[in-house]
């Protein structure tokens, strides 16, 4: 009924889709392994189990929680609501303060301790680099 030429153009045409629908299907299932979600201190109280996922979390160092050892540093969490103690070995960026945002990307030992592998500090939105400042200052 149909001729050689179209017999090939409709194979052509699903041979591209399903081409593609593969493709997308690889894209997605490779990007949900890698996925890392966010919680405050909060969300990770309400949990009912710990998972071995790696998360981040996220809030404000609290007042005189850090405390700096030869090999890590402990700090609070806090979102006013709940806090999470933070253990982490390694260099903290410059930004990195107490009252300040911050995000920590690890493990959850359980609700209330969290080994991080990544510090990530934030600044609000009026932050200003010392450079920038310095020159409006003096003009």
């Amino acid at each position: 009924m149909y001729g050689r030429k179209v017999k090939l153009r409709f194979l052509f045409v699903v041979i591209i889709l399903i081409t593609l629908i593969l493709s997308v299907f690889l894209v997605l299932k490779s990007l949900e392994e890698n996925v890392i979600y966010f919680q405050s201190p909060s969300e990770i109280n309400a949990l009912t189990e710990i998972d071995k996922k790696k998360i981040r979390v996220g809030g404000m160092v609290k007042k005189n929680s850090i405390s700096i050892n030869a090999k890590e540093i402990k700090f609070i969490i806090t979102d006013f609501k709940n806090e999470i103690n933070v253990i982490y070995t390694g260099a903290v960026p410059n930004l990195f303060e107490e009252e300040k945002g911050v995000v920590a990307e690890g493990f959850l030992k359980d609700r209330n301790f969290f080994f991080a592998t990544k510090i990530l500090a934030k600044h609000d939105e009026n932050y200003m680099p010392p450079e920038v400042k310095k020159a409006i200052e003096e003009n």
